[in-house]
């Protein structure tokens, strides 16, 4: 009970980010933040994202063993906050929060206090914030959490206000009773870790649904099409959303969906597809949401029109968007992509750029502690920058500056109707009115660059760094750009050189902590490899040159070995031998970036067309065949993976390249019963009990898993057995026998039944018809049927 109620207590304040606070604002009896306090742990981390914590009266730690070594020994509950650099939300709850002594004195004295850069460890930040959602909430940034001494979750939510908020007649717990009541809750830390051993199971199962999910769904042309269909495109605004809800709330870019719907675009019969993919690229670079002063994207939309944005600039997104709006000029070569490309391009180069020519990870939302300020106009402002009333009018008129459109006074500079149409209105044509603009434009850019400047994130990331590699080098190659190549291919070999350690293994990032010099730090995730990869394969595409297919293919073979998992196929997002966590993830969401796996599956067929070794296309049928059961419920989730299928089925039905190995459809098994089956023998009544024996035949190739399974992650896998005496269960006692004995690297040893096998087992005897229920698992070569009960009688 004491648990629903904090639960309860926990999602009412998760739902405040929706009420924007005036950050400026102390409610009444608020202290003051402290300006900068004493420098605490945080001081010494290179991560930006620390340092903005790093003069909290707060007594933090960054993630590691010391951390949890003291809440072992004092026996406290950790509290683990972990945010981005750029995020809002963040900045918003350091200051009313973490800033304040009287918020650290509760926690310094009854909590271990964690913070995490999720850009720094996104290992950590997927697996709680997966933990938060298999409670129920939704989750965002900062991700607060409350852990037992050993890292399993107990309870989380976003952000708090400090103090109880009154929004009308509710009563919103702010951060201090919320952590009060967590302190009266961890009297009894039994009932506490009890809620904690539930919450970890589950996020074991929910992060493993798609390798025990897996199902033999044939690699057929359905997939895909079914797929399409399942995007909700709004036919006005673009983006997706839902047609029941008028497309209303947040809308991000989401690169992975329209870079699959434009290949779907070439394809007979998709016209009306095509204009509802061009009309979303447009009203992007049309809306708020693109910078039309200084080049570049913001984060994503806060509404239905692409017109208010958040205001971050991450390089992953920019990255993307370049590479999406490069290929959709291949297809389609409007003014405004290549316009967009290059203004997107010259603005990574002026302000993302590191001199060893790395790319910086992120702009942030917030100068001067308010939302946008950089980036926001008065009217009034306007005309005072531009001089003259007919300079004026044309740029209110070109960008809207008409009724204010951002806290009910500023303006958003944005496009209500193409350049193309105002240039007709204007009897100009499009280049004409961008000349007149261009001098306009800078007086602009040259006043706003006199604004404090938001905070700018220096950390090098590999992943992201790949993705913009990718970008710059399809820009590259479409408008044939050698200006744009040389950037994709100065990055590609600073991280070559710089990123890489004696093995050649990536590291994770390059960055300094204050007062040194940057250095490369942390181990490489799955998304690290796996868009680095993809760069180098666009920059081979640009330039032909065999390094850069070579360092791919060398990667990708460190990919296979570490991180490959060879029971179920696909990847994990940690390597084999890298920290060891509560658990371990194995992404497949193609969110604003694309998964690892759908990444790696695309990477893999391009890297086998391009070597024609068979062996890296045959790993890449293997892991689009492992998420195929995912396809087929929920294919809006890998819309990159989609585009693999798409990719994969159209080369099969080239010359030369077998399709890929399909079962006959007569005899293809689509659960586990269709190749196992089960004889029972039962005897006779005596003393009161009956003895049994189930013999199993399991067809080869395919095996079932032992019980025990020996491997804690197949543990729900195994064979198990049950008995029912007229219709009740009854208490059995089963001999299982020995399975053979599998030893895997990563999963380690696991013992399996195949060929024949038999189970015996003694129960009660009584009145009624008996039924042995047999619980099964069939897999075979990393892909398995959905599991069945055999019922025999």
């Amino acid at each position: 009970m004491r648990l629903t109620l904090l639960a309860l207590l926990l999602s009412t304040a998760c739902a405040l980010p929706a009420v924007t606070p005036d950050a400026a604002a102390q409610p009444k009896g608020q202290e003051k933040p402290n300006e900068k306090g004493k420098p605490n742990r945080l001081a010494k981390e290179s991560s930006p994202y620390l340092l903005q914590h790093a003069h909290n009266p707060v007594d933090w730690h960054p993630w590691g063993p010391e951390a949890f070594e003291r809440a072992k020994t004092e026996k406290k509950l950790i509290f683990l906050s972990i945010g981005y650099s750029a995020c809002h939300w963040c900045h918003v709850m350091e200051r009313e929060s973490f800033s304040r002594a009287d918020v650290a004195k509760i926690l310094n004295a009854n909590f271990v206090c964690i913070k995490v850069d999720r850009e720094e460890r996104p290992d950590v930040d997927d697996i709680y914030m997966t933990a938060l959602n298999t409670t129920g909430e939704q989750g965002g940034w900062p991700l607060n959490m409350f852990l037992t001494p050993d890292g399993k979750p107990i309870f989380g939510a976003t952000y708090f206000p400090p103090d109880d908020r009154k929004i009308g007649d509710d009563t919103i717990p702010g951060f201090k009773t919320v952590l009060n009541k967590v302190i009266e809750f961890d009297k009894d830390r039994a009932d506490l870790e009890k809620q904690a051993a539930r919450v970890a199971k589950a996020t074991v199962e929910a992060l493993d649904a798609n390798s025990r999910a897996i199902a033999l769904v044939p690699l057929k042309r359905d997939l895909v099409s079914d797929g399409l269909d399942a995007f909700d495109i709004d036919p006005e605004h673009g983006g997706t959303g839902s047609k029941k809800r008028d497309y209303k709330g947040t809308k991000f870019p989401r690169p992975p969906v329209w870079g699959f719907v434009l290949t779907q675009t070439k394809k007979p019969g998709n016209e009306r597809l095509a204009k509802l993919a061009h009309n979303t690229l447009a009203k992007m670079l049309e809306g708020g949401i693109y910078d039309h002063l200084g080049g570049g994207f913001h984060r994503y939309s806060t509404e239905r029109t692409w017109t208010v944005p958040h205001f971050e600039k991450m390089l992953y997104d920019n990255a993307q968007l370049v590479e999406l709006y490069s290929e959709a000029y291949a297809l389609a070569p409007r003014p405004e992509y290549k316009r967009v490309v290059a203004e997107t391009l010259e603005f990574v180069r002026r302000e993302m750029t590191a001199p060893e020519k790395g790319f910086y990870s992120a702009l942030d939302a917030d100068s001067n502690d308010k939302e946008g300020e950089f980036y926001v106009w008065t009217a009034d402002e306007v005309a005072k920058v531009l001089g003259t009333d007919a300079d004026t009018a044309l740029v209110k008129a070109v960008y809207g500056v008409t009724a204010p459109n951002f806290e009910d006074k500023f303006h958003i500079l944005r496009l209500p109707k193409p350049l193309a149409e105002v240039a007709k209105e204007l009897k100009l044509t499009e280049d004409a009115l961008l000349t007149k603009l261009e001098p306009l434009k800078k007086k602009l850019f040259d006043h706003r660059a006199k604004r404090e400047r938001p905070f700018l994130d220096t950390k090098v990331i590999t992943a992201w760094n790949g993705q913009m590699i990718a970008g710059y080098a399809r820009a590259g190659g479409v408008f044939k750009e050698p200006a744009y190549v040389r950037a994709a291919a100065d990055a590609a070999d600073f991280l070559l050189t710089k990123l890489r350690d004696k093995d050649g293994r990536l590291y994770r990032m390059y960055a300094a902590a204050p007062g040194g010099k940057p250095a490369p730090k942390g181990a490489a995730f799955l998304d690290d490899y796996a868009y680095l990869i993809h760069g180098l394969l666009n920059l081979h595409d640009a330039t032909g040159e065999p390094k850069w297919l070579d360092a791919a293919k060398g990667l990708t073979d460190l990919v296979v070995k570490h991180y490959a998992d060879p029971v179920n196929g696909g990847f994990y997002f940690t390597a084999a031998d890298g920290e060891k966590l509560f658990a371990r993830a194995k992404d497949s969401y193609d969110g604003v970036q694309p998964s690892g796996n759908s990444q790696m599956a695309r990477n893999l067929l391009r890297l086998g067309d391009k070597t024609k070794d068979d062996g890296y296309r045959d790993r890449g049928i293997r892991t689009v065949k492992a998420f195929s059961f995912a396809l087929r419920t929920a294919p809006t989730s890998m819309p990159l993976m989609l585009r693999t299928l798409d990719e994969l089925l159209d080369a099969a039905g080239e010359p030369g390249k077998p399709a890929p190995k399909e079962e006959p459809k007569a005899k293809k098994p689509r659960k586990s019963e269709d190749v196992v089956t089960g004889k029972l023998t039962l005897e006779p009544a005596k003393g009161g009990v009956r003895e049994f024996a189930v013999a199993l035949t399991v067809e080869a190739p395919w095996h079932v898993y032992a019980n025990p399974a020996g491997a804690d992650t197949l543990a729900e896998s195994r064979t198990e057995v049950t008995v029912y005496v007229g219709g009740k269960k009854v208490d059995a006692k089963i001999e299982y026998p020995k399975g053979k004995e599998i030893a895997d690297k990563v999963v380690g040893t696991y013992a399996i039944y195949e060929g024949a096998t038999t189970i015996k087992g003694r129960f009660p005897a009584g009145e009624g018809e008996i039924e042995v229920r047999v619980s099964i698992n069939a897999c075979k070569d990393g892909v398995c049927l959905p599991p069945s009960t055999l019922k025999l009688k």
